[in-house]
This record gives structure tokens, C-alpha cells and sequence, in this order.
């Protein structure tokens, strides 16, 4: 394949359509922990505000300054994460990095959805873009009171 037919593939209408939805974008005016994460190769950057309560993400919101791809799986994070144990975003995040770069499996539901970002393995460059927003989401979870 050409680089151009593999960006192409890479840039789906779906990852697109995502990109351009992020559920919960707007900051939290009262978070019970902030964490900001920043993706060294590409400047991408997220930051996650959120309150954990009973073990549990009862708030989340978001400020996504990221590629695409970023964009996208922070739309998926941003849709599913409310509700969530503080396990399940453990468990997500570890999942996602494992299918971006040991081609395991798809991150357990409610984060299934980060399937449609499983041809970014092949970019190395892209992976800590993608996973901005888990990996912000358990920064926050560990800095909760």
C-alpha cells in the first residue's frame, strides 16, 4: 500500500465522525482532581478534570487539543467514562496501549468503541495521542483525595 492509501485508511469517516463529537469537551467548574497529559512527539495535549465518588467517575470533562486520532478516542472516553469504576478506567487504558502495541485484544465495554483506532498501530508516533485521555482520566483517578 501507498502512505497515502495507509493514511487514508487510518483517517476513517468513523474516527473523523468522532473526532468532530467529544462528548463532555467543556471543563468542570468544581473537579475533584485535574490532570493534563501532553503527547511529547506531536504537542497533542488533554486535560482531564473529573470526581470520583464510591469508587466510581460521577463527573468527567475534558479539554482536547489533539490529532484526530486523539480527538477520537477522547470522544469514546468522554461518551462511556461516567459510571465507571476506577478499575474499568485502569483496565481500559492498559487495554488500549496493548492493542496499539502488542495487537491485543479490544478494551473492555464501555470502551469497545476504541476498536476503530486499531490501524494506528502501525504508527508508533500516533499511540500517545491516542491514549491522552485514559492515561489523563488515571492520572486524575490517582491524585483523588
Amino acid at each position: 500500500m501507498t502512505a497515502n492509501t495507509d493514511m487514508i485508511k487510518l483517517y476513517s469517516s468513523r474516527i473523523l465522525a468522532l473526532a468532530a463529537d467529544i462528548p463532555r469537551h467543556q471543563r468542570l467548574n468544581a473537579p475533584g482532581a485535574t490532570a493534563r497529559r501532553r503527547a511529547p512527539l506531536c504537542g497533542s495535549t488533554v486535560t482531564v478534570d473529573l470526581t470520583v465518588k464510591d469508587g466510581k467517575v460521577v463527573d468527567f470533562g475534558q479539554d482536547v487539543k489533539a490529532c484526530a486520532l486523539g480527538q477520537a478516542a477522547a470522544s469514546v472516553v468522554g461518551a462511556n467514562i461516567v459510571g465507571c469504576t476506577v478499575d474499568q478506567v485502569h483496565d481500559a487504558r492498559d487495554a488500549l496501549k496493548q492493542m496499539l502495541t502488542a495487537n491485543g485484544p479490544t478494551p473492555p465495554a464501555p470502551f469497545e468503541g476504541l476498536e476503530v483506532l486499531r490501524p494506528a498501530q502501525e504508527y508508533k508516533n500516533r499511540h500517545a495521542s491516542i491514549l491522552l485521555s485514559l492515561d489523563a482520566a488515571v492520572e486524575a483517578i490517582e491524585a483523588t483525595p
